[in-house]
């Protein structure tokens, strides 16, 4: 995992030094600043090494081309016995892109497996792309005559860009062909056909997200995972604990957080005991809140009320996972496909209205949800792996109907979480996996589940100075002091800030 600039048509190595400097976070393990002989190319690259870390430096610099990567590419090996070994001069996954584009084929960006972002330059053209979700974030802004590109938007404060925007999730920008969107989300399916095999659905699902977590561990350093005791996090706990044993390796190791005595820690203990991992724990204060906003909003780049409060427990995760690995596991992308939220319920009644709902906010995680997993661990210099947004789990998960994902159930049963329960076929394809009052335990969002919100009250009238209740207007206001406080340009950042509601499909 890592953080780029890249300076097309502006050739100023200080400039991209300085740029790189201010995500210099992203990277620790190596700093480096290369121009591209001949063409009006200039990228600097940070590193934090974790597939090829001996010598996967980059900017990767063959004969032509310039090329630098941010993330993760899972089918490097198979891609590497297509392509041909002897073409290749590192052990990174990130050279296979350079390869596949000098294959020439036409959709040759379809072939990457991952998360991943990118920007490779020849002599007289430069290249700019994303993976299909966007979990790696991409930046390109008009410097001058020039273009910039930058993995956050922070590279860009106090330098005079202008038309800042975000390079979409499975985009791809090309100087001499304009815009492409590669991948396009698989729209969700709403009602079960007739005669659809539901044990055979979920038992098919199981499979799929086992691949994909496994996939998601490749690496040559060790993965962990983050483990709040919710459903998400812990079936990717549980799936990746079997795959540390059968592979022959220790135990996982897993993080949790929360006040103390919050719901989150206790379950996220009876979780660790089930599937036996290597457990490690964070009790944090009203007042460690308190220290911790301007940090979080500052490298979340946003100020919006919901991003904030799920920012805060994430940071403090990433903090006690980096003590220990380079990169953690991480449940997000499991409510936008399977209907987890709290106002999911609204829509058990309207399956084609949720499969809708379910689409786009797939389509909106990049700068909300995603957003927030990126740069709050990137802030720690630690690469958080999103399992459930696997493109061939997402694939299948679309196919699910929506019927079967927010259904109404009998709230005495012991497979149901209420009247309705979301993320039904989820449970039931990972019901084995651990003791059934964790599988049908209510959702609570991480924020709750681990005792932010009210700690956070406490901060929150703390920093304000007052002992009355800060409301949600004022809370909002705060955050946006904090945010204006530390950038030069915040304009830019809250005009390029995701929110929660944005568009959501009526019901």
């Amino acid at each position: 995992m890592c953080g780029f600039v890249c300076l097309w048509g502006v050739g100023d190595e200080d400039l991209a030094g300085r740029m790189i400097r201010q995500i210099s976070h992203r990277g620790p393990d190596a700093l480096a600043v290369a121009r591209l002989p001949g063409a009006p190319v200039v990228m600097a690259h940070c590193r934090l090494s974790i597939i090829g870390t001996e010598d996967g430096a980059q900017p990767i610099h063959q004969t032509d081309d310039l090329l630098v990567v941010n993330g993760e590419i899972y089918n490097h090996e198979d891609l590497r016995a297509i392509l041909g070994e002897s073409a290749f001069e590192t052990a990174s996954d990130s050279e296979t892109i350079l390869h596949l584009f000098r294959s020439g084929a036409s959709r040759w960006i379809s072939r990457l497996d991952g998360m991943f972002a990118f920007v490779l330059a020849t002599r007289d053209r430069i290249i700019a792309a994303r993976d299909p979700l966007g979990i790696k974030p991409l930046y390109m802004a008009r410097l001058g005559d020039g273009v910039a590109f930058a993995s956050e938007l922070k590279a860009f404060d106090g330098v005079p860009v202008t038309s800042v925007e975000f390079i979409p999730p499975g985009g791809l920008y090309d100087t001499r062909d304009g815009w492409r969107q590669w991948y396009r989300t698989p729209h969700g399916a709403a009602e079960a056909e007739e005669g659809l095999d539901i044990a055979q659905t979920a038992k098919e699902l199981r499979l799929v997200l086992e691949e994909a977590v496994a996939k998601w561990m490749v690496a040559d350093v060790e993965v962990g995972s983050f483990l709040s005791g919710g459903l998400d996090s812990s079936i990717i706990a549980a799936i990746a604990q079997r795959v540390r044993q059968e592979t022959g390796r220790g135990p996982l190791r897993t993080f949790a957080v929360g006040v103390e005595g919050a719901p989150d820690l206790m379950a996220a203990r009876a979780v660790a005991r089930h599937i036996g991992s290597l457990h490690r724990e964070h009790v944090f204060t009203a007042d460690d809140l308190a220290e911790a906003l301007p940090h979080v909003i500052y490298h979340l780049e946003s100020a919006d009320v919901d991003l904030v409060r799920s920012a805060i427990p994430t940071l403090f995760a990433a903090r006690l996972a980096r003590r220990e690995v380079k990169a953690v596991l991480t449940g997000e992308g499991a409510d936008e496909l399977f209907a987890g939220y709290t106002y999911h319920h609204d829509y058990v009644d309207d399956p084609r209205a949720l499969a809708d709902e379910l689409t786009r906010s797939l389509g909106t995680m990049h700068n909300i949800n995603l957003q927030r997993v990126d740069r709050v661990t990137m802030s720690e210099s630690l690469e958080a792996r999103t399992p459930f947004l696997d493109r061939d789990l997402i694939d299948f998960a679309q196919s699910i109907p929506a019927a079967l994902k927010m259904r109404r159930t009998d709230p005495d049963a012991i497979e149901a979480t209420g009247p309705t329960t979301e993320k039904w076929i989820l449970r039931k394809a990972c019901a084995d996996l651990l003791p059934a009052d964790l599988v049908w335990r209510k959702k609570a969002q991480f924020d709750e589940g681990s005792g932010t919100v009210d700690a956070l009250q406490q901060a929150l009238r703390r920093l304000a100075g007052t002992d009355a209740h800060v409301d949600r207007t004022a809370e909002a206001a705060l955050y946006t002091r904090i945010l204006r406080a530390q950038f030069e340009d915040a304009e830019r950042i809250l005009q390029n800030a995701g929110s929660w509601t944005d568009q959501r499909v009526a019901v």
